[in-house]
């Protein structure tokens, strides 16, 4: 592959966002596996707690918006106002791992194909990190898992620290080792602080839009390997804002989200365009729900 500005050197990675969720309903063993078959080099699962204390695959603490539980009679009962999150739902801290296992995955993002809702089940941690076991098996480069924690603080109030459940299910998969195939990504930085302590993986601390302390990047730079950045932080006016430059000076690098078909930034005429902006300008990863074109731009750019 051709020269690219990352912070060392080599290409960037594509991480299929959610899995291929441009395509198929997200978090599912599918979804993943047509990520990985469309070139992206890792995998992204979001990571929440069930009842019983197991780490599945949901980007939200609630159910309704990616799954059919409002559909099934037994779990009507179940939906309830959630004191901290202000929201009446379905919540996946109120259901067993064998309760989960009896909902299917539906599309949660408006606008795409509902032709896959209901026929995929819902993944627990340790069945993605066995699928990218299997699907790394005769490749030169291993499929990397870069599972985000969600809401850390909010489990651990419950009596759910997912520092044990994480690192052991890594360890028994043979992937608790620091070889770039699994960065563990959180928004909470007192979390990453602590599981800094614990692991010598890679660290990402996500950005909200809203970040403006540039200044704290050397203080960050001492417990996590890198940032990632919604992509608005990156750019304005269609020129780089100097944070990703910053970040490279202190040694970290940079993964912005979410790069989507749909959902193109104003700053770019269409999808095309964003994805060479953002790889022109050193982006050492990015996320995107669409693998597949992630790829084929960065092959024209090699």
């Amino acid at each position: 592959m051709g020269n690219f500005p990352t912070l060392k050197g080599a290409p960037p990675k594509i991480i299929g966002h959610r899995g291929a969720s441009g395509y198929l309903p997200e978090h599912t063993i599918e979804g993943y596996t047509l990520a990985i078959d469309m070139g992206a080099e890792c995998i992204e699962p979001d990571l929440v707690f069930t009842k019983d204390g197991h780490l599945i695959a949901r980007h939200d603490v609630y159910l309704s918006g990616s799954t059919n539980v409002s559909q099934i009679p037994r779990y009507q009962n179940r939906r309830r106002l959630h004191k901290t999150f202000q929201r009446n739902d379905w919540f996946v801290e109120d259901f067993t791992l064998k309760e989960i296992k009896t909902l299917k995955a539906r599309q949660a993002f408006p606008g795409r194909s509902r032709e896959y809702d209901d026929k995929f089940l819902i993944p627990t941690f340790e069945e993605i990190l066995a699928l990218a076991l299997k699907k790394s098996r005769g490749r030169d480069n291993p499929v990397g898992v870069c599972p985000e924690v969600k809401k850390p603080g909010h489990y651990q109030k419950i009596g759910h620290d997912f520092i044990p459940p994480l690192l052991g299910a890594l360890k028994d998969a043979g992937l608790d080792v620091a070889t770039g195939q699994i960065v563990i990504l959180s928004f909470e930085p007192m979390f990453l602080m602590r599981l800094s302590k614990r692991t010598p993986l890679p660290l990402i601390f996500l950005l909200e839009d809203t970040f403006r302390a540039t200044f704290l990047l050397p203080l960050i730079a001492r417990f996590v390997a890198g940032i990632g950045p919604h992509k608005k932080l990156l750019v304005r006016d269609g020129a780089s804002t100097g944070l990703l430059e910053a970040a490279h000076r202190a040694g970290l690098e940079v993964y912005p989200y979410t790069f989507r078909r749909d959902q193109v930034g104003a700053d770019f005429e269409d999808f095309d365009a964003e994805l060479e902006f953002f790889y022109r300008l050193g982006v050492d990863a990015l996320f995107t729900d669409f693998p597949d074109v992630a790829v084929t731009v960065r092959k024209k750019l090699s």
